[in-house]
């Protein structure tokens, strides 16, 4: 079925926001924060540096890989065939999803996406309270709410996750999304030059190394607001610390803001790239 007028302009909404991504230029400051970093890394040795990396990879991976085998997922996923029935009660799996329309799949994907920004400003205000449980499981909280939450977008617009080519390709959708703006154009060019060149929707036959020093800025970030959420959590408004809650709630978030907005653009832009092509 070809591409409707709307999902064409649609489709051209998509390539305007790809292409301001592309387009983005660092400034001189950001410039100078890459290389201090890059400098501060090259003290250590390289087989040091190769076992961090190593190590940041396989516990993404494993997380990922948990949360898409849990009971709580299942259960999401459910909900997502249910919602898909209401327009098509023929839909029985995650891939008769890309028999709706667009207005459709995007309709139950803002669900999700609407629920996982609420989670993720209530877990940072939580952690913004300065407790030492919750400030110190704020990283693993948000990468868990970020992580599900991209592939719940993906399932909302008929891509199973449980495959190895769909949970790489997930798992570096969440990658970029959280990479620096002057970064994201590279990880974008890297998903779309993988989805150009993959001839088999199962396997995944690409570059498995995901996390690289310019990512570690996004945790470095987490660190900074917990070292600011430690100083302000004393400032209570009628005994409560409103000030470190709301910086915890608004920096999480924002996060969870900006990796749905990525995720949500990948998976739309796929499922209309498909369409089109079996269209013709």
């Amino acid at each position: 079925m070809p591409l409707t007028d709307q999902e064409r302009k649609k489709l051209a909404e998509i390539r305007q926001w790809e292409k301001n991504l592309l387009s983005y230029e660092a400034n001189d400051f950001q410039l100078t924060y890459e290389k201090y970093l890059e400098r501060s890394f090259s003290i250590m040795p390289e087989n040091l540096q190769r076992q961090f990396f190593s190590g940041l990879d396989s516990w993404l991976f494993h997380l990922h890989g948990i949360i898409q085998g849990s009971q709580l997922q299942m259960d999401a996923k459910d909900r997502i065939i249910t919602s898909a029935r209401i327009f098509n009660k023929d839909t029985e799996k995650i891939e008769d999803l890309r028999q709706l329309n667009f207005d459709q799949l995007q309709y139950i994907a803002e669900q999700q996406i609407a629920k996982h920004r609420l989670y993720s400003f209530i877990q940072g205000g939580l952690a913004g309270t300065g407790g030492k449980l919750l400030l110190g499981t704020d990283i693993p909280a948000i990468a868990v709410i970020n992580l599900r939450v991209v592939q719940l977008i993906a399932m909302s617009y008929g891509f199973e996750v449980n495959t190895p080519y769909e949970l790489m390709t997930s798992l570096k959708v969440f990658h970029t999304a959280t990479l620096p703006p002057r970064m994201k154009k590279d990880g974008w060019a890297t998903l779309m030059a993988e989805l150009e060149q993959n001839e088999n929707p199962y396997f995944y036959e690409g570059t498995e190394e995901i996390i690289d020093i310019t990512w570690l800025e996004q945790p470095l970030q987490q660190l900074f607001k917990a070292v600011v959420i430690t100083l302000f959590r004393k400032k209570l408004v009628q005994g409560v610390p409103l000030i470190s809650m709301a910086i915890g709630a608004g920096a999480n978030y924002q996060l969870t803001r900006k990796v749905t907005e990525l995720a949500q653009k990948y998976y739309q832009l796929r499922y209309l790239k498909e369409k089109e092509e079996f269209g013709e």
